[in-house]
């Protein structure tokens, strides 16, 4: 028998991830609840997507005794169709009939009267990247110029040997611009409560009003 969880779940790949998505919700009108009983949604973290993405693991989520709404959310990184195929193989033993492609707005999928299944793909389910690209599109207006900037910066540090991966690049730029701000190296959360990144930004709607729609806030 399964474990008698919240019945709203959302599984991330990373502490980051599950930081900084109830900030984002938060800043855009919807309280998240001061305590872990009181949160609307509850959210795992998995430390990688290869232990999120365990068929066991979805079915057993699936399987909770009193769910209505599972949400994932992954990361594109270099591949988004590649990541749409590993995420729709892993769940299609448990959940029938997903698209070929995931929606633009995101994947909200009725599996049943009762039961909810959603994706978010960052940053945006179409195109390359991660949570940090995501983020990136919160750059308040008159921050583009260090936005370009630490672009720059990040491109001659390559240069130079710094060892960050290719991949990376976005977390690299991110962090880089943060350093620069007031006060100084925020971390992500941080920087959406204090408003130094932008979370009613129209970049972030679409995902605002995907997590509004799977679990039905």
């Amino acid at each position: 028998m399964t474990k008698n969880w919240h019945g709203k779940r959302l599984l991330v790949e990373g502490d980051e991830d599950k930081r900084v998505i109830p900030e984002l919700i938060e800043a855009n009108g919807i309280p998240w609840g001061e305590t872990k009983a009181q949160a609307i949604v509850e959210i795992e973290s998995y430390n990688g997507i290869e232990n999120m993405l365990d068929p066991n693991e979805i079915e057993t989520q699936l399987d909770t005794s009193g769910l209505t709404a599972l949400g994932l959310i992954v990361d594109a990184d270099d591949d988004p169709t590649a990541r749409w195929q590993q995420v729709r193989n892993v769940c299609l033993p448990s959940i029938s009939n997903l698209p070929e492609s995931l929606p633009e707005e995101g994947l909200i999928h009725q599996i049943n009267p009762d039961l909810k299944f959603g994706v978010w793909m960052m940053p945006d389910n179409k195109m390359s990247g991660m949570l940090e690209t995501f983020l990136a599109y919160m750059i308040p207006s008159g921050g583009d110029r260090l936005w370009d900037y630490a672009a720059d910066v990040i491109i001659e540090v390559k240069n130079r040997g710094a060892t960050f991966k290719e991949n990376h690049i976005d977390k690299a730029k991110i962090h880089s611009w943060l350093s620069w701000q007031n006060p100084p190296g925020r971390q992500l959360h941080n920087a959406i409560m204090e408003r130094i990144l932008d979370p009613m930004h129209p970049n972030a709607e679409i995902f605002i009003n995907w997590f509004k729609i799977l679990y039905d806030l």
